[in-house]
């Protein structure tokens, strides 16, 4: 067979030559910007161009400070496609982090969106091994700024080549993309990804099985371009000549059911938190969502409750994913086989809420200490996963690769069962387990059954220690609007009563006006079970 090569810049080619006509569509502080495939490619190379002139060489690390928005996916396939590495930065980490990962990856190129120079304007100073930085704006005018030398993104843009040629020498196993993780304790930790393994990625992205996504799709990615590549969706979209719909900066649950009602969204992708926004706001019954053909939700477990809502209430499917940093991300997808469409609505939904069956070219296996567990849905282990997407080490980090890679598998630290059909339950991350006289607790169950009440917004358990029983789960509540000063923590524990076993029950409910959350909208525990950590025991005195 032919030895060709599986690199980025082939996918946009193939955009520019089949779909030139089919659109991104843009949000950004200016309002709505429109461009075909044949533009965005013209833009791309002339990007590439422009950073070719700035000094930029291959295997270069440019980094991205920028909203889902064209700009972000012209760097998206500029940077790789010329041979340097696009590192996509997280807008949400703090000074310190920031910092951190900019000397960690040794970025030469910062491209900016101009509501972000204030927070690189911080640190500057520490930030030795960046040689230029480029704000990406609407504004004719650049800023007022202390970066320097700086550049004006349209400005260089338009004084690039849009015929530029990519290399013809790339390699599929070169790195062409970065992304830390969102370190939830102890520094972030870089993933570099490769041509190959980002392009077969994209590939299983377009399997009926997976996520579907298709040329006839208007895909709307809210998950954010910094994070594990928006999914890698943008990726996936462009080569298929998808049409895109990026949301752009500060978006709200309004500005995103207006977007799905306006441009006719059929797909979309972010997480439980915003899925909860946005159901708040479908509420109202203002818009038209009958376009949209699935939600795919990651990044945590969905609650049972929140799946319901949207397949019952707005007649919305809702498919339930599971991924991370480490493995480009998508893992798992909950579809049901063909033989399952006969069970009942209960049925199905109980399978689908699972984080459900390996994608095609992944393996796994979960382990406990007694080998791989038993696939009856009950016995759990750690899940370790290999294949072609998944990383085999963290970047300059060979102490955290040993802990974590071993005998070819990543150990991701998430527990979970698999049942006789294969499908795969994540139960809880190692550290968030309650070990309650010593038997195990799942937060996540807890949780998604406290999120299927009525009256709860959003939910979190966290061990908290106990003196007599090592640990106890505590739950953390947030109240819908409409029931606040209405619902009680023996209403709560009440609903759960008859679904968990007593010692299940969390020992307290805190209701609060909102739970702490990661920089990428997962429930941060480590600072609640900060928060709570003597709640028991100063309760108990």
């Amino acid at each position: 067979m032919m030895n060709t090569q599986l690199t980025l810049n082939t996918l946009l080619e193939r955009a520019e030559k089949y779909f030139p006509k089919k659109e991104i569509i843009s949000r950004t502080h200016a309002g709505m910007n429109r461009f075909t495939y044949a533009q965005f490619g013209k833009r791309t190379r002339s990007l590439a161009s422009a950073l070719e002139k700035l000094g930029v060489i291959r295997g270069d690390k440019i980094g991205t400070l920028a909203w889902n928005d064209h700009r972000h996916l012209e760097a998206y396939f500029a940077i790789p496609s010329m041979g340097a590495v696009l590192h996509t930065i997280n807008i949400r980490l703090s000074v310190e982090h920031l910092t951190y990962i900019i000397r960690n990856a040794e970025d030469k190129i910062l491209l900016i969106d101009k509501d972000f120079v204030p927070l690189i304007e911080q640190i500057k100073d520490n930030i030795p091994s960046v040689k230029a930085f480029v704000i990406m704006t609407d504004e004719e005018q650049l800023p007022d700024t202390t970066l320097a030398p700086v550049y004006h993104y349209e400005a260089i843009v338009s004084e690039g080549d849009e015929n530029y040629a990519f290399p013809a020498d790339l390699n599929e196993n070169e790195a062409a993309g970065m992304c830390y993780t969102s370190a939830t304790t102890g520094n972030p930790k870089g993933v570099l990804y490769t041509h190959r393994s980002i392009v077969l990625h994209s590939i299983t992205l377009g399997l009926a099985d997976t996520l579907a996504i298709s040329e006839s799709d208007i895909a709307m990615p809210v998950v954010p371009m910094f994070h594990v590549n928006a999914w890698g969706m943008p990726f996936a979209g462009v080569w298929f000549g998808t049409t895109l719909v990026l949301p752009g900066p500060s978006f709200t649950p309004k500005i995103l059911a207006e977007l799905i009602d306006s441009e006719g969204v059929t797909v979309t992708a972010g997480v439980p938190t915003v899925w909860l926004g946005l159901a708040q706001e479908l509420e109202t019954g203002k818009y038209a969502t009958s376009s949209l053909t699935r939600v795919i939700c990651g990044g945590s477990a969905a609650p049972l409750g929140l799946i319901r809502t949207y397949e019952e209430k707005f007649n919305i499917p809702f498919l339930h994913a599971y991924g991370m940093t480490e493995t480009s991300p998508i893992v798992t997808v909950s579809r049901l086989k063909s033989y399952q469409q006969d069970l009942s609505n209960e049925e199905k939904l109980e399978i689908r809420a699972k984080q459900g069956l390996l994608v095609p070219g992944v393996e796994a296996k979960i382990v406990n200490e007694n080998g791989e567990v038993k696939a009856d849905g009950e016995d759990m282990g750690e899940l370790l996963l290999r294949g072609p997407w998944i990383t085999d080490s963290y970047y300059k980090e060979p102490e955290k690769t040993a802990e974590t890679v071993k005998d070819g598998w990543l150990h991701t630290g998430d527990i979970a069962t698999i049942d006789e059909e294969g499908f795969i339950k994540l139960v809880d991350r190692t550290k968030d387990l309650v070990k309650s006289g010593g038997e195990w607790i799942s937060s996540v169950d807890l949780e998604n059954a406290l999120m299927a009440h009525e009256a709860v917004f959003e939910a979190a358990v966290v061990a908290v220690p106990h003196p007599r029983w090592q640990e106890r789960p505590v739950a953390a509540v947030v109240l819908k609007d409409t029931y606040k000063d209405s619902v009680s923590k023996e209403d709560i524990l009440e609903y759960l009563e008859p679904q968990f076993a007593k010692w299940w029950l969390p020992d307290d409910v805190i209701f609060m006006e909102e739970i702490p959350k990661t920089s990428v909208g997962k429930f941060l525990k480590r600072e609640l079970r900060e928060q709570l950590k003597d709640h028991l025991t100063s309760a108990s005195k």
